[in-house]
């Protein structure tokens, strides 16, 4: 029996989980469940699977989570502190699924356990990737990309001939806005950015497929994952979402992971690895499909890979940096407080205002994800004036 926890089971990846566990059944042990908010959610998850803890993550929230488990033998807890309690307990697998850089600590606290991380939080390694990997080579631990691209090069790697690779390439849909004008984004409301083509997930990580920052913390992450520099990580832009990424060799053969857009194929991959399970998933039909597209991204429209690219190229804390001043100027637009365009825009204005300051440590790193958030907030607010 594999002893599992889900941290971000609320979420849309930590449904997707969910719904794995379930169907695994006897096989796995449900350790912690951690959510956000959704108490209703966390508390169904928490009986449906027997959880020995829940935890939400807003402690106010507590009492009420209290009164919906009163009783039925599943321990509660709540706060930041008590996530990355939970977070720290040993499991054999745990789902990282945290967004942001309210991952960071709970991702590291699962890391030092030493077991398998189904990594899905970008942020703990574009924010911390020198931290995280440092901790995850000292633990032992075993890190599972669980993002559908990197997942999908994971897949074309398996027979681990590293050395022997030219590229390794990430697919991206091109979001809602892929043939858009620039005239058009700029004045896209948010209800446009948010009806993604082919993928349904939460606001934040939509909005960033639209802008395609999504794509660049991806890339910043395989940089990390696969240890290879930007210029031998390549984006294509593929809109059926159907090929997820593929890696080039020397010999000239493309080695390439297909699927449906549906999170829970690279999810079960990593729970079940490094055996298969099954999944309820959609099966593709190549044949009714018919075609498959592919176009470069285009870095006008498009300037967050641009910008991904130059944060790697720097080091340090850029690409923190970036993530940081990225999750506030979501925020500010989905709060219609600037314009689509703007996104990117104030990203890199904090990018050129702090530079790329050392971040060895997890306190320099959060030192510098706080200062970015910081001079964002401080540029919208005097745009705002």
């Amino acid at each position: 029996m594999k002893t599992v926890t889900v941290l971000g089971s609320t979420g849309s990846i930590g449904c997707s989980t969910v719904d794995l566990l379930h169907q695994a059944g006897e096989t796995v042990r449900v350790r912690a469940l951690v959510g956000g908010r959704n108490v209703d959610v966390l508390a169904q998850q928490a009986l449906a699977l027997r959880a020995e803890i829940a935890v939400i993550a807003d402690e106010a929230l507590l009492p009420e989570l209290r009164a919906r488990l009163d009783g039925r033998g599943i321990e509660v807890a709540g706060g930041r502190a008590a996530v990355i309690e939970a977070a720290g307990r040993k499991a054999d697998w745990t789902m990282a699924a945290i967004t942001g850089a309210a991952g960071l600590e709970p991702t590291l606290a699962a890391v030092r356990n030493g077991g398998a991380i189904a990594l899905a939080n970008k942020e703990a390694l574009v924010c911390a990737g020198d931290v995280m990997l440092q901790a995850v080579e000292t633990a032992g631990a075993t890190l599972l990309p669980c993002d559908s691209e990197h997942n999908a090069i994971f897949q074309s790697m398996a027979d681990r001939q590293t050395s022997q690779i030219e590229q390794i390439v990430l697919t991206a849909s091109g979001g809602p806005f892929r043939t858009a004008t620039l005239e058009e984004m700029e004045a896209a409301p948010v209800e446009a950015a948010l009806k993604h083509p082919t993928w349904s997930m939460g606001a934040k990580i939509t909005i960033d497929s639209a802008s395609m920052f999504n794509k660049g913390l991806e890339l910043i992450e395989a940089a990390r994952l696969f240890a290879l520099p930007e210029d031998r990580i390549g984006v294509v832009v593929h809109p059926q979402s159907i090929v997820h990424g593929y890696v080039q060799y020397t010999d000239g053969s493309v080695v390439a992971q297909l699927g449906s857009a549906d999170m829970r194929i690279p999810i079960a991959h990593t729970l079940a690895w490094p055996q298969r399970m099954a999944t309820n998933a959609p099966r593709l039909d190549l044949a009714q499909i018919a075609r498959l597209d592919f176009e470069a991204p285009d870095p006008v429209r498009f300037p967050a890979l641009r910008l991904a690219r130059e944060s790697l190229r720097s080091g340090g804390a850029a690409p923190t940096i970036l993530s940081a001043a990225n999750e506030i100027a979501v925020e500010a637009f989905l709060r219609r407080e600037i314009g689509f365009l703007g996104i990117a825009r104030t990203v890199e204005r904090v990018m050129q205002s702090l530079g790329a300051p050392r971040a060895d440590t997890l306190d320099e790193v959060l030192h510098w994800d706080a200062e970015a958030r910081r001079v964002a907030m401080a540029g919208l607010n005097s745009r705002a004036a």
